[in-house]
C-alpha cells in the first residue's frame, strides 16, 4: 500500500513520523511552498518538508495543487493521508487515489469544522475535544467518519500544549486507520449537522467577561496570536492566566486587585478574577508576571484600558 502524506505545520509532523515508524510506505510528501518568515522575511520550508527531507522522502510543493497534478499522478499512490495541509482538494485530486483520501482533523466532527478547531474549542470553554479520521469529500470537513478519539482539556492547557497532545493522538489514529483500510475493515459513519469555525486572530481582552471566559481566551490564543490589553500606556500580551476562585473583591472589571511578586498580577473580571502568570510587554521577551512586576509601575488599583 503506497501512500502520499499531505501536511504543512509542526502539528502534522508527528502523524507522518508515526506512519513511517509503523512501516507504511510514504512515497511522497505534499506540502505548502516555502514562505518568508520573521521580520527579515527569510524563506523557510514547512516543518513537514524538513522532516520528509531528513528521511529522504520526495517532496511536492505546488502553489495550487489543483493546477499542478503531474507530480501527484507520477507517484501512483493508492491513497493519501492529509493533516493540516492547507489547501482544498478538488474531485480530480480525490479521484487519483483508489483507496481514498483520509483526513486527520483536530476536533470531534461535526463540531469545529474548518481551519482553527483547537483554539476555537478552547475559546468556547470546552472541557474535551479530540481527533477524527474522515474520508475526504468535496465539502469542508463533511466526509464520513472512520474513527475518532477524545482528550480532556485541562485548566493548565494552552493552545500549544493541547496541540501537542492532539498531534500525538493524530499519529496514533492515523496508524490505526491505515491498518483498518489495509485489512478492508472500513465501516463509515455519516456526520450529522455541524458548524465551521473561523480562524483566530490577536484579540483584546474584555475584562467585563467572566474569569473563565478571560482565562479561556488567553490560553486559547497562546502561544500565538495572543490576547492583549493596555494599562498605563503599556501594551501587554498574555501567555497564561488562571481563574482565582478565592479572591473576593468589589471593583470594576479590569481593575488590578494585586500586583506584587508574591501574589502575582490579579485582575477583576465581570465575574470573578484571573491571575495572569505569564506575559510579554510589547517589544520585550516573554516572562513570568512576577518578574514583570519587579520594578514595574503597575500597581493595585490601576485599571486596564479598553482600546476598542
Amino acid at each position: 500500500m503506497k501512500l502520499i502524506y499531505a501536511g504543512t505545520p509542526l502539528y502534522a509532523v508527528e502523524p507522518l513520523c508515526a506512519i513511517l515508524e509503523a512501516g507504511y510506505e510514504v512515497a511522497a510528501v505534499l506540502t505548502q511552498p516555502d514562505r518568508p518568515q520573521g521580520r527579515k522575511g527569510v524563506l523557510t520550508p514547512p516543518p513537514v518538508k524538513e522532516e520528509a527531507l531528513r528521511r529522504g522522502i520526495p517532496v511536492l510543493q505546488p502553489e495550487r495543487v489543483k493546477s499542478d497534478m503531474g507530480g501527484l499522478r507520477s507517484v501512483c499512490a493508492d491513497l493519501m493521508v492529509t493533516c493540516a495541509y492547507g489547501q482544498i482538494l478538488t474531485q480530480e485530486v480525490l479521484d487519483l487515489f483508489p483507496m481514498g483520501v483520509w483526513n486527520l482533523h483536530a476536533s470531534l466532527l461535526p463540531a469545529y469544522r474548518g481551519a482553527a478547531p483547537i483554539p476555537r474549542c478552547m475559546l468556547d470553554g470546552c472541557r474535551e475535544t479530540g481527533v477524527t479520521v474522515m474520508k475526504t469529500e468535496l465539502g469542508l470537513d463533511t466526509g464520513d467518519i472512520l474513527l475518532s478519539d477524545r482528550v480532556k482539556i485541562y485548566d493548565s492547557d494552552t493552545c500549544g500544549t493541547l496541540e501537542d497532545r492532539l498531534s500525538r493522538l493524530s499519529g496514533e489514529l492515523a496508524v490505526e486507520a491505515l491498518a483498518r483500510i489495509a485489512r478492508g475493515e472500513v465501516s463509515l459513519t455519516q456526520q450529522g449537522e455541524g458548524f465551521v469555525c473561523k480562524k483566530v486572530s490577536r484579540t483584546e481582552v474584555d475584562f467585563t467577561q467572566s474569569a473563565r471566559a478571560v482565562s479561556c481566551l488567553i490560553r486559547g490564543l497562546s502561544p500565538a496570536p495572543l490576547a492583549y490589553a493596555q494599562i498605563a500606556g503599556l501594551m501587554l500580551n498574555f501567555h497564561f492566566a488562571e481563574e482565582v476562585v478565592s479572591f473576593a473583591a468589589e471593583a470594576a472589571p479590569g481593575t488590578v486587585l494585586s500586583a506584587s511578586p508574591k501574589t502575582g498580577l490579579i485582575v477583576q473580571c465581570g465575574e470573578g478574577a484571573v491571575r495572569i502568570t505569564e506575559l510579554q510587554p510589547a517589544g520585550a521577551r516573554r516572562m513570568s508576571a512576577r518578574d514583570f512586576l519587579n520594578g514595574r509601575k503597575v500597581r493595585e488599583g490601576m485599571r486596564f484600558e479598553r482600546l476598542s
